[in-house]
């Protein structure tokens, strides 16, 4: 029986039936290697009463050897001050909170032990918007909640509130700053997504043994049915132009023009790397989300690549107008920009919607629309790129103009028909 080492945990072979390789070095600790190749370590001690007991530790991978010896070594020692560190895991489980369970869920993520889309760990991006909800929402009406008393009726009742806008307020974040907390049906919607993660979290953590947010219906969101018209396409692409003659920051402008003509996400394009535009291939290779992603994109938006002028040493298309990583004034912008073109409920975001919407309109399918918009549902993106890449290139390129020849259409030339949407619109001197 040897000391546990990382090379004997590697190489042990699954077999038929779950085995166990105990540690020479410290007695008690040990690992369990199950006929799925999981590895988990655990503990195996007798308590003050000689009764028998084995606590899981965790499992390997997230867990080093030393690591989980070292926790071993932790609850093996208070088994010799009269400890049952056993039956002290299970109280706690028993009394955990909804407060306490959102500390160790974000503390666990941040360390890349919880997983979002595609198995991946969750960006720190998204943890900061997992925290705001967490924060702002959650923890004020369910904090005090034991995790195990969680009912369906509690989440309906927290859908409720959060809907009816019981959790708004304006927060100040720095001495001349503020958050806007709003509620409302997409917002009740996505934090209730949010603690349905949690509480899974929960049942992998034997805390409580089902969801009791699974079943229950969320509001769906008013927002994302917002599109952008021709007309107001038109409104945004005379507002950008003015703003541009008017001397506006010449990022906003661009970030907006990208937005329209590429269908990225606003993170995607403020952080969009000069190494991530494949010219020779006519797509975005993002590397800046749970993973990699594809976006095909063609000349209409290489050749609005080619306007914005790079500047020396700065790695993003965007260059920070200030000193910084990346330019971070859209949030204001973007409100001078609507206001100026008049469009009311519309976010960044809902230019992502209308280029999907304007690309339904030019009759693509749903694979297609969401193989261009970089959906992460299977490996669609990438199996387009590399198999029918001119022709998702070619679809791309087609919503893109089109966007274009909206956004830049003038009201003396000719109006264009009914069907301009359904034809391939090309766009020279961008």
């Amino acid at each position: 029986m040897p000391k546990l080492t990382k090379t004997i945990v590697d190489k042990a072979i699954p077999r038929e039936k779950q085995f166990t390789i105990w540690c020479s070095e410290l007695k008690g600790f040990g690992v369990f290697v199950q006929s799925s190749g999981t590895r988990t370590y655990f503990v195996d001690y007798r308590n003050v009463h000689g009764v028998r007991k084995r606590m899981t530790i965790g499992r390997h991978g997230p867990l080093t050897v030393e690591q989980a010896r070292k926790l071993a070594m932790a609850e093996l020692g208070g088994v010799v001050t009269g400890r049952d560190p056993a039956d002290d895991r299970a109280t706690r489980r028993r009394s955990v909170t909804v407060r306490e369970l959102c500390e160790d869920y974000l503390a666990m993520a941040e360390k890349g032990l919880v997983l979002g889309k595609g198995n991946r760990p969750k960006k720190m991006s998204t943890l900061y918007t997992d925290r705001g909800r967490i924060n702002r929402h959650i923890v004020p009406l369910l904090g005090s909640t034991r995790v195990v008393d969680l009912s369906k009726a509690d989440i309906n009742r927290f859908l409720r509130d959060v809907a009816s806008g019981k959790t708004a307020k304006v927060e100040k974040t720095m001495k001349r700053g503020k958050s806007i907390v709003k509620g409302g049906a997409g917002t009740a919607a996505r934090t209730t997504g949010l603690l349905s993660g949690i509480i899974s979290f929960a049942v992998d953590q034997g805390i409580i043994e089902t969801n009791p947010v699974h079943g229950v219906k969320r509001p769906a969101d008013a927002r994302r049915r917002r599109r952008l018209g021709p007309e107001e396409y038109g409104r945004l692409g005379q507002a950008l132009a003015e703003a541009r003659a008017k001397g506006e920051t010449p990022q906003l402008i661009d970030a907006v023009w990208l937005l329209a003509l590429t269908g990225c996400r606003l993170g995607e394009i403020i952080h969009l790397k000069h190494a991530e535009v494949d010219r020779a291939g006519g797509c975005l290779r993002l590397e800046d989300k749970e993973g990699a992603s594809l976006r095909p994109i063609g000349r209409t938006v290489l050749d609005y690549l080619t306007t914005i002028e790079a500047v020396e040493d700065c790695p993003t298309v965007l260059a920070p107008v200030r000193d910084g990583q990346v330019f971070g004034g859209m949030a204001r912008g973007w409100k001078r920009i609507a206001k100026k073109a008049k469009l009311e409920g519309v976010t960044p975001h809902t230019l992502r919607h209308s280029f999907a919407s304007a690309a339904s309109e030019l009759g693509y399918t749903e694979p297609t629309i969401a193989a261009m918009l970089g959906h992460a549902a299977g490996s669609i993106t990438s199996r387009y790129i590399h198999h029918l890449d001119s022709v998702l290139i070619s679809a791309a390129d087609n919503v893109a103009a089109t966007i274009h020849a909206m956004m830049v259409f003038q009201p003396e030339e000719a109006q264009p028909d009914s069907g301009a949407l359904g034809s391939r619109t090309v766009v020279e001197g961008l």
